[in-house]
């Protein structure tokens, strides 16, 4: 009489579960908070945003497009972000900075990201009379 064995023994079986849960204990705190960089990480792509969206909004004024916006401060680019990013723009970020600039001359914003404490990054924006 011939036997033929299918499948895995038990202690088979126990070894590949306490070997996944090595490698899950290992792998698991790399993954478990990425809320900090996720937030920091759109707020970069939000201030990048910012810095393209005044670009064309100053090559817009000087073509005389009756569309431009006046920026000449970055509480100015707040008030107005609706409009300079078309379309859906992204809720909870607050652009802030002190002072004014001159058209065509540049000041540097920064932008916050509200959900995420301490999620900030800056925007260079080019201001447009």
């Amino acid at each position: 009489m011939n036997l033929v064995q299918k499948g895995f023994t038990l202690i088979e079986l126990v070894v590949v579960i306490v070997i996944l849960g090595i490698l899950s204990a290992i792998a698991l705190p790399r993954f478990i908070d990425l809320t900090s960089q996720a937030g920091a990480a759109a707020a970069q792509g939000v201030a990048a945003s910012v810095s393209s969206a005044t670009s064309i909004n100053f090559a817009a004024r000087k073509a005389s497009n009756a569309s431009a916006i006046q920026i000449l401060s970055c509480a100015n680019v707040q008030s107005n972000l609706s409009a300079l990013l078309s379309g859906n723009p992204p809720t909870g970020y607050a652009v802030s900075g002190a002072g004014t600039c001159t058209d065509g001359n540049t000041a540097v914003c920064s932008v916050a990201n509200a959900s995420v404490t301490g999620a900030t990054a800056s925007a260079t924006i080019v201001c447009a009379q």
